[in-house]
């Protein structure tokens, strides 16, 4: 007979409680992150393709080729002009927004329903929508410029005012979820810093500048980068607006990495491309976590 001491353990004690609660999500992570990633690597090795032929590895070849691709860089400063026109009035017009609704408008829940909708809806009816407004002659824009007596303008087609408009309507669709963080950082002031700064004889705008935009200094970091990293990302609303026209005036360097895998059918050299862009935004990153960090201390 054996002892209690030499008596098997059950299967649930071999492995620490904290894992077994995130195996689940571990096996998730694996299968459809981590294996994809090892796949898309190797695919950027070789010079896969939708053609027939069986792929082949070359090594960094695909890697040298992007490098000395000009489209590929073309369509990167697009991208990184989008960011920056997109960033600034996506944070700016957030806090706007939220610092309107926090002082106390009437019927807040529909001030709170009309700004943050918008984002609920999908990009295909945003752009559908958005091409209506824009269009040349029957577009609201162009009806309002011509009751104030100015010229029409070609919203989608004009290589000056294509990434202006992708931007305007990117604002309108997205601005909702940042307004949803800073009403929720401006719920969370304590407001006996506003009381004691009401008995010092400080006005609104002393509040303003000296407690609440302080408040809000560490939410507007995280707004700003996780709204750098979504408009990095930007493909839906520019392909479905533009399709990256006129003449890849706005093409992002994500529609371009499409283009080459899908119309091209150079899936090897499209990986290549998105894991220099990967390498790029993970510096980007880094280097605004750092800054972070410094701010911080």
């Amino acid at each position: 007979m054996s002892s209690p001491r030499n008596a098997p353990l059950p299967a649930r004690r071999l492995l620490p409680p904290g894992l077994l609660f995130a195996l689940p999500f571990l096996v998730l992570f694996a299968v459809f992150m981590l294996w994809p990633l090892a796949q898309g690597l190797w695919m950027s090795l070789t010079d896969t393709s939708l053609s027939a032929h069986a792929p082949s590895f070359v090594g960094l070849d695909n890697f040298t080729e992007a490098l000395k691709d000009a489209d590929m860089w073309r369509a990167l400063g697009h991208t990184v002009w989008f960011t920056v026109l997109s960033t600034v009035p996506l944070v700016l017009v957030a806090l706007g927004m939220a610092l309107l609704v926090h002082t106390g408008l009437p019927g807040q829940w529909v001030w709170r329903l009309a700004f943050f909708a918008p984002y609920l809806l999908p990009v295909g009816v945003v752009s559908l929508l958005w091409v209506w407004l824009y269009q040349p002659d029957l577009g609201l824009y162009n009806h309002l410029l011509h009751a104030l007596g100015l010229g029409q303008v070609a919203w989608l087609s004009d290589r000056s005012v294509a990434m202006w408009a992708i931007v305007l309507t990117t604002l309108w669709w997205t601005v909702g979820f940042n307004f949803l963080l800073y009403l929720a950082a401006l719920q969370s002031i304590p407001d006996h810093l506003y009381e004691a700064a009401a008995i010092d004889g400080a006005g609104a705008w002393r509040r303003l500048w000296s407690i609440t935009l302080p408040q809000l200094r560490r939410i507007t970091a995280v707004v700003t980068v996780l709204q750098i990293l979504a408009s990095l990302k930007v493909f839906d609303q520019v392909y479905l607006l533009t399709k990256g026209g006129p003449d890849s005036s706005t093409r992002p360097v994500v529609e371009y990495v499409y283009d080459v895998g899908f119309t091209g059918y150079r899936l090897g050299y499209a990986s290549a491309i998105s894991y220099i862009f990967f390498a790029l935004v993970v510096l980007a990153s880094a280097a605004q976590y750092a800054a972070l960090r410094r701010r911080e201390k």
